[in-house]
């Protein structure tokens, strides 16, 4: 198949508080620096429909270094987190990132391995975000602990040089104490995206790598990308197709 890019194009013009250390900066420099990009192995076709490169590496994309990521005992005091509950912990990380350009949320240590072990053949996809009359394709790739979301045709424009929108970490450090895994949201273009819109994101590219069914459709863009179709993902999501 040509390319699937050109069908997106044309289908999207369309109270244990004091666990916590000082207050993060908001917002993350949106720049950081960074020497050669990740070039990640996709699929044969990709290569036709983006015209990137790809190596392995450790890093994603120029102007982000997501591998090294905010410290977890930066932001907690980790010794203090030990003492509390499951829901203690869970709750003060969630309302600690409300409204400072963050996402704070959490998972199941076994969802964790799961993502964990289906994204190690499966590192991207790509997801519609409904604006207004339309949606904006967000092109994502995960190397986990990570995930990055760019902007569809900022990749497909710049390649290896598009900064992505919003980055995610996922912090494991009680993923065997308490059965739990902290996850962080970066929203790193305010201009580009609000918290709602990354949440949004963010549980959105979860569901796709957790849940069976629509897992077949993130297998099949990295593994049979000529039977993938684009409207299969909008029919997922309950989306027309402009």
């Amino acid at each position: 198949m040509r390319s699937l890019f050109s069908r997106f194009s044309r289908l999207s013009r369309s109270s244990p508080s004091s666990i916590l250390r000082s207050p993060l900066r908001h917002p993350p420099p949106p720049h950081r620096s960074l020497e050669h990009p990740i070039r990640e192995s996709f699929p044969g076709d990709h290569l036709k429909w983006m015209s990137v490169g790809c190596r392995r590496g450790s890093k994603f994309a120029t102007g982000f270094t997501p591998l090294q990521p905010k410290q977890l005992g930066s932001i907690i005091d980790l010794e203090r987190a030990k003492n509390c509950s499951p829901e203690e912990l869970v709750s003060v990380w969630d309302d600690y990132h409300i409204g400072r350009g963050h996402i704070g949320t959490s998972m199941k240590a076994k969802l964790y391995r799961l993502l964990d072990q289906r994204s190690i053949t499966c590192r991207h996809f790509v997801i519609p975000l409904w604006r207004g009359s339309g949606y904006t394709n967000m092109f994502i790739q995960v190397q986990m602990p990570h995930m990055l979301f760019t902007g569809l045709e900022d990749y497909k424009a710049r390649g290896t040089q598009a900064s992505p929108y919003f980055t995610v970490t996922h912090y494991t450090e009680y993923a065997d104490s308490k059965d739990v895994v902290l996850i962080r949201g970066d929203v790193v273009f305010t201009s580009k995206l609000s918290d709602s819109e990354a949440k949004w994101l963010m549980e959105t590219a979860q569901s796709f790598y957790l849940n069976d069914v629509r897992y077949k459709l993130v297998e099949r863009f990295n593994k049979e990308t000529h039977e993938f179709e684009f409207k299969d993902v909008l029919r997922a999501l309950e989306m027309p197709a402009l």
